[in-house]
């Protein structure tokens, strides 16, 4: 009777999908630390070339290391002694007179200023006027939740300090860890899956996160100096965050571009075309001359999966989940490729890293 309503293989079925749940709440729930951990894994990645470099002419990794944040403090410091001021002057001022500038648009004189600098006729100038003051409470609306958005980091300024922290112990023990992964294996098949997918996204990320950080480089520097030339209010405050947007594939240039062009528009700015040519002669040589030769094949996946990794996500994770969507899209790519060549010599149909594992050998057991 007991044999009836009690089925060992359905009851481990619902276990395994409970256990799953299971774990895909605490991850959700442990979403910000798990981020957190995450950047400090891309900042160890984006120093480690020259913590290897210096670790032989300073006879050890840990001198290398404290070697290599020293030269980093001091960059930073050079940094803001020759930009910070500006920066944070500009900052301060695109801070106070940015909601004035936003209630302009929904009472039409910013309207009003743009039409007699361009000479637009009385009719048009009066058509929009009109659109804009029809739809105030919606343009106010939208600029709070954009504003809102792009501040959500800004809550979290302090791991600035935690990322590279944490990135010590990364940078000391990360190949202790790879060797401990790969110990996991129990057969020479496994044990040359698991190396060649540590390798694979080792060298993927490492080649990622420094590809990206020289074309952010590239952008802020041609955005702050271009910016300036033409005389564009806000430009050392404008061209850091274009380049910080860089770090977003495909939709983060876009971002910057609209948040660039509607800062000026809103300041009076009267040369927007020439903005809008910089931009576009920007991007050709960022996107056909800079990147192939900096990025190289370091991701292999298309533009179209950038996009749709990028927009979900940001709907996942916010600005946080656009960050490390792609890379983390790449490391499962690597995932699946070394996982569908794998063959085990026991069972092609079950690999053996499951059936050593007790709790796969509980599932599939019939």
């Amino acid at each position: 009777m007991f044999e009836t309503f009690w089925d060992a293989r359905t009851a481990r079925i619902l276990f395994t999908a409970l256990l799953i749940a299971m774990i895909l709440a605490f991850l959700w729930g442990a979403r910000q630390t798990l981020t957190l951990f995450l950047f400090a894994i891309l900042f160890a990645y984006l120093v480690d070339p020259l913590v290897s470099y210096l670790q032989k002419p300073l006879r050890g990794r840990t001198q290398a290391i404290a070697a290599v944040f020293r030269l980093l403090v001091g960059l930073l410091v050079g940094i803001g002694f020759v930009i910070g001021p500006k920066i944070a002057e500009e900052g301060r001022s695109l801070a106070s007179s940015l909601p004035s500038l936003i209630d302009r648009i929904g009472s039409g004189q910013l309207v009003f200023q743009i039409g007699q600098t361009h000479g637009w006729s009385q009719q048009r100038v009066a058509q929009m006027q009109s659109f804009l003051f029809a739809h105030r409470a919606d343009i106010l609306n939208y600029a709070k939740s954009i504003g809102e958005s792009l501040a959500q980091p800004a809550q979290h300024i302090w791991w600035l300090i935690l990322i590279p922290i944490l990135s010590l112990f990364f940078l000391k023990d990360g190949r202790d860890i790879a060797d401990n992964l790969i110990a996991l294996a129990r057969t020479p098949e496994e044990t040359t899956m698991v190396r060649g997918i540590v390798r694979d996204v080792n060298i993927m990320l490492g080649s990622y996160i420094r590809a990206q950080l020289l074309l952010c480089s590239f952008t802020a520097v041609a955005y702050t100096v271009g910016l300036s030339l033409m005389q564009v209010p806000y430009s050392f405050i404008l061209g850091p965050i274009a380049g910080i947007f860089e770090f977003v594939p495909t939709v983060g240039p876009a971002i910057a571009a609209v948040s660039i062009f509607a800062i000026a528009a809103l300041s009076s700015y009267p040369h927007l075309a020439w903005i809008v040519i910089f931009f576009a002669g920007w991007r050709l040589v960022q996107d056909y001359v800079f990147s192939p030769r900096v990025m190289g094949k370091s991701l292999e996946i298309s533009p179209l999966v950038q996009l749709f990794a990028v927009l979900a996500g940001s709907e996942i994770a916010g600005v946080v989940g656009a960050l490390i969507s792609v890379p983390a899209v790449a490391a499962l790519r690597i995932l699946w490729r070394r996982m569908s060549k794998y063959k085990p010599a026991e069972n092609p149909a079950t690999p053996s890293v499951f059936k050593s594992n007790r709790f796969r050998r509980l599932i599939m057991r019939p």
